[in-house]
């Protein structure tokens, strides 16, 4: 990664993203073990999704961007951030860090760190890296479950932890950027 002064990663972010994969280490051997193991994530994405919101609704800090004003969880909005978090699993499993899809993660991004209405307001950032670490503790306890293999559990799990780390660091970009002027 270079040190020179440079212009906002989210100016050029297929740049941004190739350099983090180069410094973490993502490798076509780790690409190929996330899409080949792929399919044992996949088919629990509802049990994920479901479990990551339960576990949302469990503390008041990070409830309150699913709650009504009455207090009651909102079911439709829930259900889209769930469809939404099922979308981004079904796209990082393919590994595709295409110039569409990570200007998405960007987008995600702005959404939860600038949020000037909604539910909750401003999502913190440590919220972000939280749901990261239970997505990567998910993940892990699948592959070792399901592959059978503690070797390749962990080699599918340490390729998997790369890919979310660089999908972690895009969307903390939106947390750098100043809040739009009005």
């Amino acid at each position: 990664m270079s040190s020179e002064p440079r212009y906002h990663p989210g100016a050029d972010m297929q740049g941004f993203v190739r350099e983090l994969i180069e410094f973490v280490g993502l490798d076509d051997e780790d690409v190929a073990t996330i899409r080949r193991t792929a399919p044992v994530i996949l088919q629990h994405e509802q049990a994920i999704t479901a479990a990551l919101y339960e576990h949302f609704l469990k503390f008041p800090a990070t409830a309150r961007f699913f709650l009504k004003d009455d207090g009651t969880p909102d079911q439709q909005r829930l259900d889209r951030r769930k469809h939404s978090l099922g979308r981004w699993l079904r796209e990082t499993a393919e590994v595709a860090m295409t110039h569409d899809f990570v200007y998405h993660l960007l987008a995600v991004s702005l959404s939860h760190s600038h949020r000037e209405f909604g539910p909750g307001g401003k999502v913190p950032p440590q919220f972000m890296v939280g749901a990261m670490s239970i997505a990567q503790t998910a993940f892990a306890r699948l592959l070792q479950a399901d592959l059978g293999d503690l070797h390749e559990a962990f080699e599918a799990s340490l390729a998997w932890n790369k890919l979310l780390l660089v999908h972690l660091n895009v969307l903390l970009l939106g947390y750098f950027l100043p809040p739009p002027r009005a």
